[in-house]
């Protein structure tokens, strides 16, 4: 019965806490309500009742100093605190308060506070958007110059229209007034935002309209729809497409003879519907006009009149058959012409007959110039003028007619032939008397080309810069490199190979391959960005023709660095897995020098930047670390409440993505002493009275010995400089690493400039050795010495074993000798 007891006092216990933190949890926590209103909406209207929607007493309101915080923006809101309206203060425009805002919401939040008790409620009052802008374009004229031998369906951008509205109040559409030439196509672009092409749907033409003038409206979507205008001009620019034409296309006309010289024959007229040059004209004989027409009739070239030059006699002449030209001043000229016959007696009813002997098909295209392809021989039964023939091929081919005896013509090459140009041609043959009407007769014939291989391959480009990632895999495509040549069957049937070239003893065809059929160029292997950045070399593309023709193409391969090296620490140094042990005087002054991490990244300068942070400190209030320098320094001096070991976990991280990072552990231990702190690495001299006489007697033999030791290392180094000869690299022993360029740092250090050297040594030489950089025979690397203090002369000798080399242009080591200093040999011989 007292246990059944004491469990019904536990759950009312547990109960009543439970309505207590309910009870807290209600009063603290803040909920949103939220509200919606158009923008544009009249000052003082309301919007809700807060004392209604937040169960507020309005008569408490005014004693609970209710008040009304807008986040962030101008205050368009307030409340009444008789009646717990939130009511309209100003006018709001949705376009002006969220205009930066890309979305097509827009809130206005505040917070109502209550004291007695606090409460604090946040509200959110949405501004809809309403369609009071109407779209509107950047210009209200657009123009446009089209050219009329513009083709069908062309497109122009047309500057699309702006509205501030969102969503479906925005600009929907575009419509264009009815055009016979032009239609228009709504496209969407980013954020649905819309914009109009003007379609050519029907070719221009100057001479029927030169200007076209449209209108474009933009339609936004709301209710009721708003548009804007704006005028679309077209105006059409002249080409020289029509041809100078006569009222009639033969002329004939009758004289008598002995007409007096001057006498006006005929007035020949020719127009030409075209603008400015394309229309001024000029008269003249065409080729196929006789020498003798040509000499008893003038033509004068400006007005198109035809004047007796010459005698006129009936037994001589009976027809004059001319043919006149009428030519524009356009760039590319166009000519009409027309035939003049000035009669004199004769009907001509005999129609000219033309027989092809012989015709040479197919032929070579490159057969020679003046070669005869056909022989074909012309005849007319009429006599005098009638009887009279002309035979001609049309004018744009590259062949002529070569009379070779009466009535018999050669049609022979005049120009080079090209079959990748034209493979075939429609050789018409046409004979026409110089009758009135002439009379005349065709015969067609088709010569084809035969292919000779006279083209080389062509690629698009004549150089190719192709960015491969490293660490790729063997066998990636890196590039397609695909030629082309017009020539045909076997003589365009290419072979892909690489122009041999060696970079390092090494040949283009072990790192790179390409496929000899379609130009896919492949990686044989994978690349190191640390290794090799680049290689240019030739592709050649060669086809099977008898001769082959071939070309090449430059192809440069860029190696893209990938963070794949991690960052090493280089000071301080520490064995594998161990930890570095420092001691430091508890006096030691606010900002002091406590420690130096340094860091190294064989990567490129982007991926190889690097930052330091703690990532474990005992007291975070004790020591700084500069992110960029690595530097540890005090941030106060230490307290005795201050616990006399430290340990400090620093991790370098490099600037890849993602980063790589090492770390370093760092045990400092304070020690009681006299000895004041060293900061930014400069000494203090120390204090005479802490050294016993048996101290100083230490202190100069061990600085004599030192002396004496680093004299003999300086000379057999100088020595062994003068006299480099060629041996054999030393094994590697406890301390040392051989590191290549690719290489990673074992238990010694790498480092790449000056700075980290000096770095280096001083690290180096806080830990009780000596580094030093001497320079290889062959100068292409460096070799670094970590020497133990501890060791004599004997040890010198053997320094060799324990170093460091690195694949950088050599520099003679007397330029670092300046790396040591007074301060550092007394933090030496402190040490």
């Amino acid at each position: 019965m007292g246990t059944f007891v004491t469990m019904r006092s536990c759950k009312r216990y547990v109960l009543l806490v439970l309505l207590l933190l309910f009870s807290f949890v209600h009063h603290i926590s803040t909920s949103v309500t939220h509200y919606s209103i158009p923008e544009e909406m009249k000052e003082g209207s309301v919007v809700a009742n807060l004392a209604t929607d937040l169960s507020l007493d309005v008569k408490t309101l005014n004693q609970r100093k209710m008040r009304l915080d807008i986040i962030g923006n101008k205050k368009y809101l307030d409340v009444n605190k008789e009646t717990g309206e939130l009511y309209v203060v100003e006018k709001i425009d949705r376009e002006y308060i969220c205009a930066a805002k890309s979305s097509e919401s827009c809130y206005l939040r505040m917070e109502v506070i209550l004291e007695n008790p606090l409460r604090i409620f946040n509200i959110e009052v949405e501004i809809l958007d309403m369609n009071d802008n109407a779209p509107q374009f950047r210009r209200d004229a657009i123009y446009l110059d089209i050219s009329e031998a513009t083709p069908k369906g062309e497109r122009f951008s047309l500057s699309n229209a702006v509205d501030p509205d969102v969503g479906s109040n925005s600009v929907k559409t575009y419509h264009l007034s009815e055009s016979e030439h032009f239609n228009i196509e709504v496209q969407t672009g980013r954020e649905d935002s819309k914009f109009a092409d003007l379609i050519l749907k029907k070719t221009l033409d100057r001479e029927q309209q030169a200007v076209h003038n449209l209108i474009l409206t933009a339609v936004d979507g709301g209710t009721p729809a708003r548009s804007g205008t704006a005028s679309v001009i077209v105006q059409v620019l002249d080409t020289n497409d029509n041809a100078p034409t006569f009222e009639k296309p033969i002329y004939s006309v009758k004289i008598m003879e002995n007409s007096p010289i001057g006498s006006l024959v005929i007035h020949l007229n020719a127009t030409d519907l075209d603008e400015g040059s394309n229309s001024d004209i000029t008269y003249s004989y065409s080729l196929y006009t006789s020498e003798k027409t040509q000499e008893t009739f003038n033509l004068n070239p400006s007005t198109g009149e035809i004047t007796v030059k010459g005698m006129l006699n009936y037994e001589d002449f009976r027809i004059y058959d001319m043919e006149v030209i009428a030519t524009d001043k356009g760039v590319n000229s166009l000519s009409g012409q027309c035939t003049l016959k000035i009669l004199v007696e004769d009907m001509n009813d005999n129609h000219p007959e033309i027989s092809v002997k012989s015709f040479q098909s197919p032929v070579s295209e490159n057969i020679e110039l003046d070669t005869v392809i056909a022989v074909v021989s012309v005849n007319d039964k009429d006599s005098g003028d009638n009887g009279v023939v002309d035979l001609h091929i049309p004018d744009n081919m590259p062949f002529k007619l070569r009379e070779s005896s009466d009535n018999y013509y050669e049609l022979v090459v005049s120009e080079p032939l090209d079959r990748e140009k034209v493979p075939e041609y429609e050789i018409t043959f046409t004979v026409t008397d110089r009758g009135s009407p002439p009379l005349s007769d065709n015969e067609t014939m088709t010569l084809e080309l035969l292919d000779v291989n006279d083209n080389v391959p062509q690629f698009p480009q004549s150089f190719y810069t192709i960015r491969v990632m490293e660490n790729n895999a063997p066998g990636a495509l890196l590039s397609s490199l695909t030629a082309f040549d017009p020539d045909l069957h076997e003589n365009q049937y290419l072979v892909y190979f690489i122009l041999e070239k060696e970079i390092a003893n090494t040949s283009m065809s072990m790192l790179f391959s390409i496929n000899p059929e379609n130009g896919n160029l492949y990686a044989l292997k994978t690349f190191d960005y640390e290794i090799e950045k680049e290689f240019l070399f030739h592709i050649e593309a060669r086809d099977s023709g008898s001769p082959p023709l071939s070309s090449n193409v430059t192809v440069h391969i860029i190696i893209v660095d990938q963070n794949d090296n991690a960052p090493v620490i280089v000071s301080p140094w520490r064995a594998h897995g161990s930890v570095v042990e420092e001691k430091i005087p508890r006096s030691t002054d606010k900002g002091s020098l406590v420690a130096k991490v340094i860091a190294l990244d064989t990567d490129s300068v982007h991926n190889s930047r690097i930052t330091y942070q703690f990532l474990q400190v005992t007291d975070a209030t004790l020591f700084s670390l500069d992110q960029y320098n690595g530097e540890i320094r005090t941030m106060r001096m230490f307290s005795y409440r201050d616990p006399r070991h430290q340990r400090l976990v620093v991790i370098a991280k490099d600037n890849g993505d993602p980063a790589l990072s090492a770390t370093v552990t760092i045990k400092l231990s304070t020690v009681e002493t006299a000895v004041k702190a060293y900061s930014d690495m400069t000494e203090v001299p120390l204090e005479y009275d802490i050294f016993s006489d048996l101290n100083l007697y230490l202190v100069i033999g061990l600085g004599s010995v030192s002396f004496l030791l680093l004299i003999t290392i300086l000379v057999t180094i100088v020595l062994k400089c003068q006299k480099p000869k060629p041996s054999k690299a030393a094994p590697p022993c406890r301390n040392s690493v051989i590191s290549e360029r690719n290489s990673t740092i074992a238990d010694s250090t790498l480092v790449s400039n000056d700075a980290y050297w000096y770095s280096l040594f001083l690290a180096e030489t806080r830990k009780g050795k000596l580094v030093v950089r001497q320079p290889v025979p062959k100068g292409s690397r460096y070799i670094v010495s970590s020497i133990p203090r501890s060791t004599g002369m004997s040890e010198t000798s053997d320094s060799a074993a324990s170093t460091l080399q690195v694949g950088v242009q050599s520099t003679h080591f007397l330029s670092y000798l300046a790396f040591i200093n007074f301060s550092d040999i007394m933090f030496c011989i402190r040490l």
